[in-house]
Formats: structure tokens, C-alpha cells, sequence
């Protein structure tokens, strides 16, 4: 080929491709809810950043839970993943249990005080100085009976003995959860035959401890790529393995009744595979009820994001802003019409995407601030001070500290309810 020829044809090539990266404008107004939903906040003057549940759209997530449950398995909600009291009493009542799962010893004595009637399962082992501080903290008026009510979660021996020196300093019977690694590798037992070591020590310690069953996480089903093991092989296979640590309980505790031991399992991503076939009679999953992005997963397709983020637009300006760099600004606007205005809003920094209006993103040229984010757009979006932008959390636990009390929306329209949130110091 000639050079000349050669040279021009890598020229054009490359023109060609830096034409084919200009962005394209985006953006646009509102939809109808996200804007009826504006109206709303501007006329019940919610101009803080707040955190939002539509409970048409929970209740649609709460039913479909129960719709997949499989008959025989009980549903337990997770109360980091809904850290506010009233809420896990709302979702309580709607899915008609008494199941929560734990994770923080603090917001174990605040269930044990507000839930007297509730069964609580630790999902995390706790140091036992922990564990100690619950009762001691504990002054048993709700009514609420950690022998008969509470499991602790175990995933060593040395841990058990801990439990067990535990168990016989405050003269209490304490009940033992076993955690089992079904594949996760994150913690627990990893082969079916070190359980043997533990129900010795429990059988040797029956006044102190009771075992009373096994927790097994597996959301990793879900998350390995396809070319490692499908989703179906990895959950038949971490069926497989919990299913080899009941057969070593059930060969090993004559004195025992499985059938009334807890087997948990499963947890939002993998909920919909324990719904036909499933070796658990104990079932957790609390964030498909409000659908953070982080649970845009395939075996969620049916659920309903119905927790928002809104904030207020702070400041509207006509191009992109560059500090100590303006010249630069009409170079980027014409190559990028996504940059034709910057707004700032009300906070920011948070765990979250922007739902609406569309279009609209992080100026990543200032970078992200807590205090006033800057945000660049289109000039087809429509946004000016005091309207609204609105977000998706990518998890709740964390994301809905932030926020202070949860506002309710019901038919489009803001509830009188307020629901405070678990303090924000308890992570």
C-alpha cells in the first residue's frame, strides 16, 4: 500500500472514531410520577434531602416474597437492610412474621425492647464481649425471652467455647446457630465433618447451650460468571452442601428433634431459587422489598424499585463551569451537549444513581462533594432552583442512616408519617 494512501486511510479512521465517541445529547423532563411526586414535596415544603418509600410499590414486593416462599419455609426480614423500627413493624405485619434477623448487638436490644414477641437470628458472629453486653443491658420488661427467642450465630469451635464460658458466667441458657460455608467461603464451617466437634461440645454442655440450627449465605449463586458454574449448578451444588451438614446433625444428635431446628438461607439475589426446591425452612431477603441498584439482578426481574432519594436543585447555570479553566469551556460544550448547564443541588456523595430526570450527571471535572453537588446536563432537561432530582440508593442499610426520618408516600401522595431510622453511630 502507498504510505500516502496508508497515512490517510489511519487519519480517516481515526476522525471517524472520535466521531463516533462524541456523546449524543440526552435528557428530558420528568415522567409522570417522578414529576406528580415533585409537586407533592414543593407543596408539603420537603426541601431537605429526604429518603422515600412508595408503599403501593413495597406492598407489591412484600407479596411477591410471599408468593415465592416456598410452603414450608418461614420468612425472615433482616433489619440492617430496614433499619427503622416502624418499618420492620409495617413489613412485619404485612408479610404476617415474627422472623428478623440481626446483624448489630445494639439494635439487638432495641428489637428485644420494641419486638417482645419476635424470633431473632444473629446473621453474624459476635465477639462474645458483645454478646455479654446485650444482657447485661437487658432488663427483660418487654417481656422478650432471649432463651427461648434468641439464636446466637457460632462459626468455630473456639468461638462455641466462648459461648459456652458465656452461657455459665451469667447462669443463662443460650441457643447456638451454626454458621456453614455453602460455597460463599466467608466465614463458617467449611466441611460437614468438623461439625462433630461442636455438637460434642454442646451435647457436653446441654444445661448451658442448645443447638438450634444453621445459617448458610449464598449469594455468591448468583454472582459468578457464567463460564466458572451457571446460577442453576451453583445452587444445586450449595444445596448439596447444607444439605450434607443435616445429615451429619441428624446422624449425630439422637437427642434432637431436626425437623424444628432453624435452617436459614437464601437472602434477596437468590430468594426466587429456594422457592421450588430447597433444603431451608427458614428464608431471609429484606432489600428486594425496597430494590436498591445493587439488587438489578435477573432473579429480581419481578420486583419494584420503591425507595427514592430527593433533593432539591440549589443553582442553575448556563454552561458547563471549569474553575481557573473557562477557556476550556466552549471546547467541551461543543463536543459534549451533555455540559450545557451545570445545577447544584442540595447535598450529595451519597451511595446513589440519579433515576430523574434523565440525563443528568456528576460534574467529574469538580468532583463529588457531601455539601453541594455539582451536576451537568443538557439543555433538554428542565431544571431550575427548587425543583427536584431524584436518586436510587445502591443499598439500604447504610444509604437510609443518612437521611433522618423515612417519609411514606401512599397513592402518589406524601402520609403523615414520619419513621426515624436506627441512629446513625450504628453501622
Amino acid at each position: 500500500m502507498n504510505r500516502r494512501l496508508f497515512l490517510g486511510s489511519a487519519v480517516a479512521l481515526a476522525v471517524a472514531g472520535i466521531v463516533a465517541s462524541k456523546p449524543s445529547r440526552v435528557g428530558g423532563p420528568h415522567n409522570e410520577y417522578f414529576e406528580s411526586l415533585s409537586k407533592e414535596l414543593a407543596e408539603n415544603g420537603l426541601f431537605k434531602p429526604k429518603m422515600l418509600i412508595d408503599l403501593d410499590l413495597a406492598d407489591q414486593n412484600i407479596d411477591a416474597i410471599k408468593a415465592m416462599l416456598n410452603s414450608k419455609a418461614g420468612y425472615r426480614i433482616p433489619v440492617k437492610s430496614l433499619p427503622s423500627i416502624e418499618l420492620l413493624e409495617y413489613i412485619m405485619r404485612r408479610s404476617n412474621t415474627n422472623r428478623l434477623m440481626v446483624f448489630h448487638q445494639p439494635f439487638l436490644n432495641l428489637i428485644a425492647e420494641r419486638f417482645p414477641d419476635s424470633d431473632v437470628l444473629f446473621g453474624k458472629p459476635m465477639p462474645v464481649a458483645l454478646a455479654k453486653e446485650f444482657y447485661q443491658n437487658f432488663d427483660g420488661t418487654s417481656g422478650f425471652n432471649p432463651t427461648a427467642q434468641l439464636q446466637w450465630l457460632v462459626d468455630t469451635h473456639d468461638r462455641l467455647e466462648q459461648y459456652v464460658a458465656l452461657a455459665k458466667e451469667l447462669n443463662q441458657k443460650l441457643r447456638i446457630n451454626i454458621e456453614i460455608d455453602v460455597g460463599l467461603h466467608r466465614g463458617g464451617l467449611f466441611e460437614p465433618k468438623s461439625l462433630v466437634a461442636l455438637l460434642d461440645t454442646i451435647e457436653a454442655n446441654a444445661d448451658l447451650v442448645e443447638f438450634s440450627g444453621f445459617m448458610g449465605y449464598d449469594p455468591h449463586v448468583v454472582k459468578l460468571p457464567s463460564f466458572i458454574k451457571s446460577v442453576d449448578d451453583a445452587y444445586t451444588e450449595s444445596q448439596a452442601i447444607y444439605r450434607a451438614f443435616i445429615d451429619v446433625a441428624r446422624s449425630h444428635t439422637s437427642n434432637i428433634d431436626i425437623d424444628v431446628l432453624t435452617f436459614n438461607g437464601s437472602g434477596s439475589p437468590t430468594l426466587a431459587l429456594h422457592t421450588n426446591t430447597t433444603v431451608c425452612n427458614d428464608l431471609t431477603a429484606g432489600s428486594c422489598i425496597v430494590k436498591p441498584t445493587d439488587f438489578d439482578i435477573d432473579t429480581l426481574k419481578g420486583m419494584t424499585p420503591s425507595a427514592f432519594i430527593s433533593t432539591p436543585v440549589l443553582k442553575q447555570f448556563d454552561g458547563i463551569l471549569l474553575p481557573s479553566a473557562e477557556r476550556f469551556a466552549g471546547v467541551i460544550e461543543a463536543w459534549n451537549p451533555n455540559t450545557e448547564q451545570t445545577l447544584t443541588i442540595y447535598g450529595g456523595k451519597w451511595k446513589a444513581d440519579y433515576v430523574s430526570p434523565s440525563g443528568i450527571r456528576n460534574n467529574e471535572i469538580i468532583g463529588l462533594s457531601t455539601n453541594q453537588q455539582v451536576i451537568s446536563a443538557s439543555n433538554l432537561v428542565d431544571l431550575k432552583p427548587d425543583d427536584f432530582v431524584f436518586l436510587r440508593p445502591h443499598q439500604s442499610e447504610f444509604v437510609f442512616l443518612q437521611f433522618g426520618d423515612i417519609r411514606t408516600i401512599r397513592n402518589g401522595k406524601l402520609t403523615d408519617d414520619t419513621w426515624p431510622v436506627f441512629s446513625s453511630d450504628i453501622v
